[in-house]
């Protein structure tokens, strides 16, 4: 699998990112399948970069905050209005209430049914896309709100690896259940210690640190982080909780999985 950052500001866009938005990639042996997990403010203009946003195979939506998918009304208009338009729905998996959320998005003069194919999370149940296996589980934030555990083939092809994503959660069982043995843990970490003292919403990067370290993963990478964070704080913080290596993510970062 292959791992692109096209956005990792968390809360907002910010002067040097877009928003919560990460490209997958891998090839199941006839073609690269391509999914995003979340789709920011201002990462389907980013995501050109890299793909063309309306033929991926599917967008997966951790949680219904805007900064996680605003930008879903940005690709509706490329679909319907762009080039070759209008193109086939486009899979969306997300939580309850996804196409309504949409539509809001949308407005009166969009449609997210021409759009979106749209299907809700089950914990429990994978959802099997070409080379790729998602497991959705529940964490602990003020929305209903999914970690995912992707696996899919390694670069080497030596096997199954595992990417898991926390999307938006503090500590939790379900995150610390989604990362179990992952190879690489992409996680939020928008708090800072001392400064935000507010529980159930975010991580820390000492948090990040403490999850890594329990569900044993092989690489930590930090994101979500806003443009009033300082990402060198975070990391350090990290760096008390998890002996494993740290990077922290920046758009155009790409990892081999």
């Amino acid at each position: 699998m292959k791992l692109t950052v096209v956005g990792s500001s968390g809360s907002i866009s910010g002067p040097e990112s877009a928003a919560s938005c990460y490209l997958l990639q891998a090839h199941d042996g006839d073609r690269t399948w391509q999914v995003l997990l979340d789709l920011g403010p201002g990462a389907v203009g980013q995501a050109m970069r890299y793909v063309d946003p309306a033929q991926v195979d599917a967008v997966l939506v951790s949680h219904l905050h805007a900064d996680h998918i605003a930008d879903l009304a940005g690709l509706e208009v490329l679909i319907r209005y762009g080039p070759d338009a209008p193109r086939p729905p486009v899979p969306v998996y997300g939580p309850v209430g996804t196409r309504a959320r949409i539509a809001q998005l949308c407005g009166e003069s969009g449609n997210p049914d021409h759009a979106f194919t749209v299907t809700t999370w089950q914990p429990g149940t994978p959802v099997h896309l070409g080379p790729f296996v998602i497991e959705p589980f529940e964490v602990e934030h003020p929305v209903p709100a999914y970690a995912m555990r992707i696996t899919g083939p390694s670069a080497e092809g030596a096997g199954p690896r595992v990417l898991t994503y926390t999307g938006d959660t503090d500590h939790c069982a379900g995150v610390t259940l989604a990362a179990r043995d992952a190879h690489v843990l992409l996680s939020e970490a928008a708090f800072q210690e001392e400064r935000d003292q507010v529980r159930g919403i975010h991580l820390t990067g000492l948090r990040a640190g403490q999850l890594a370290t329990e569900a044993r993963a092989g690489r930590l990478i930090l994101t979500h982080i806003p443009p009033w964070t300082c990402a060198a704080t975070v990391r350090t913080e990290a760096t008390g909780t998890y002996a494993g290596p740290i990077e922290v993510a920046e758009p155009g970062a790409t990892w081999l999985i």
